[in-house]
């Protein structure tokens, strides 16, 4: 029986070191453009054994992200872009696979090829977008891309954003910090999303919360370590009451 205590007790420590561990990654995003906080999820699981079911242990299940959009914020940059509205750009990495991010923080390559920060490919209705060498990047509130000399008046169009809605369960995120999907994602509907250039989407991380959570969490901890000592205790008390019969 004491025993037992004891198992039920690490596996709550296990897990609140688990959840202190997604909430330091969140903290450590808080600035990250595009960031997504991180939900660990938990789900009850009966003990079974000799004995009455009176003991539940947790058990991690697939973690998920808040869907909640962060703010919105003018850099002024034309290479920034952010999306209002429920819906992710599509990418492509370097091994050719499909990825889905919020960041619209993006450079250009030596061959013109718009790229996220982490180096990705921003995908078009057709493929990769290239810039022209010697032009400015210009994009409209649909998505369609342009390409627009210095000193020039008018772009030309040299591509369309291929913009993915997608629902936040359907979506994993994958070690690079992009977000990969469990099946295949329909285009956004052109009139729910808008895109804005000179403007970067922050973390949604909210830091003042992130901390309550992290207190919290340790508390658990320290808790279900004091479940294992008070088990301790216990065994010694009886091993003495045995020993002195």
């Amino acid at each position: 029986m004491i025993d037992r205590m004891v198992f039920t007790a690490m596996a709550g420590a296990r897990n609140a070191v688990d959840q202190l561990a997604v909430t330091t990654n969140n903290l450590a995003n808080a600035s990250t453009p595009g960031f997504r906080e991180q939900l660990p999820v938990f789900r009850a699981v009966p003990v079974v054994g000799d004995g009455s079911l009176t003991r539940t242990s947790a058990v991690q299940t697939t973690p998920g992200f808040s869907s909640v959009g962060g703010r919105m914020e003018q850099t002024g940059n034309p290479l920034d872009l952010a999306l209002e509205g429920d819906a992710w750009f599509r990418v492509r990495r370097a091994d050719g696979s499909d990825a889905y991010t919020r960041a619209g923080r993006l450079t250009v390559d030596g061959s013109g090829v718009l790229r996220t920060a982490a180096g990705a490919a921003l995908q078009g209705v057709d493929g990769d977008l290239v810039m022209p060498q010697g032009t400015l990047l210009e994009v409209g509130g649909d998505g369609a891309v342009y390409a627009r000399r210095e000193g020039g008046v008018a772009g030309t169009r040299v591509g369309q954003l291929q913009l993915m809605r997608a629902d936040p369960g359907a979506l994993d995120r994958g070690p690079d910090g992009l977000y990969e999907s469990r099946k295949p994602l329909a285009p956004a509907d052109a009139g729910s999303v808008r895109v804005r250039q000179g403007v970067s989407e922050s973390s949604n991380v909210s830091v003042s919360e992130a901390m309550v959570q992290m207190i919290a969490q340790a508390r658990l901890f320290d808790l279900s370590m004091q479940l294992v000592r008070n088990a301790d205790q216990n065994a010694r008390s009886a091993n003495q009451l045995i020993a002195g019969r």
